[in-house]
């Protein structure tokens, strides 16, 4: 049978979601936790994410899924995995799909968050938690310039070097920037994203904020597709892997957010 799980974790304490031989990821955590809940001889389980996120960035659901002939009921596999579990990676919930059910090509679209503090002083209490500039920001500034990556484009502007996604074109399908107090909220939906992408934006969208770009400047540089003539790549540590969208028909649980953003 094939198993989803979703999966919330932050990622301060580990180098991404991807396994490493050293063991340091999401992924070889969530694996080791489900073997050793599952008890058995033979091949150990493997899991396949909806996307891969760097180290550093957090998941308010990641979705994975497994194939085992294990039969167990879906409380026993939250229970019993997260039992096995760091406290800072959770499962939320898990539930019994059909072989054709893949976490990565199944997925409609996906959303992440990026928390930005804009105070003159370095967090504390959020550090880890959320990323932080020091200068004022212009936000009507940086929502015009979101607006432009609205549609299907081409991203090489803020692409990674090491991306090895097979094409930079990308449907953002929502660029969303709301400010509430010395917070500022960062929201984006896509069909697929490249590697640092989302970093790179807020990054570049920063410097339309403060000033060092302007929104006309923003337009040139998303267009010429140079990665080198944008903005650096921003801190991991305000970045979320918020939403998976699936199919309705898929029926997979529904899971208010536990994040107060």
């Amino acid at each position: 049978m094939r198993i989803a799980l979703g999966i919330e974790y932050h990622g301060a304490a580990y180098c991404g979601w991807q396994s490493q031989p050293s063991g340091c990821a999401v992924q070889n955590h969530v694996e080791s936790a489900i073997n050793a809940f599952l008890a058995i001889p033979g091949a150990p389980v493997g899991v396949i994410c909806a996307g891969r996120t760097d180290t550093g960035v957090h998941a308010l659901q990641q979705v994975v899924h497994f194939d085992t002939g294990i039969v167990r009921d879906p409380v026993s596999w939250v229970r019993g995995v997260n039992a096995r579990l760091p406290r800072d990676i959770r499962i939320l919930w898990s539930r019994e799909v059909s072989d054709e059910f893949h976490a990565r090509f199944s997925a409609e679209s996906r959303t992440y968050r990026y928390l930005l503090l804009n105070d003159a002083v370095e967090p504390a209490v959020l550090r880890g938690l959320a990323g932080w500039f020091h200068q004022p920001l212009a936000i009507e500034a940086m929502k015009e310039a979101a607006l432009l990556l609205v549609g299907e484009h081409d991203f090489s502007a803020f692409r990674a070097a090491e991306c090895q996604a097979k094409s930079p074109v990308k449907y953002l399908r929502v660029a969303r920037i709301e400010r509430e107090g010395n917070l500022v909220l960062f929201e984006f939906t896509a069909n697929a994203f490249l590697h640092h992408m989302i970093r790179n934006i807020v990054g570049s969208l920063v410097y339309v904020g403060a000033g060092r770009h302007t929104v006309a400047e923003f337009r040139t540089i998303f267009a010429s597709r140079d990665r080198t003539r944008a903005a650096p790549t921003f801190s991991p540590d305000g970045l979320y892997l918020a939403d998976i969208k699936y199919d309705a028909r898929l029926d997979l649980p529904a899971v208010s957010p536990r994040f107060p953003f």
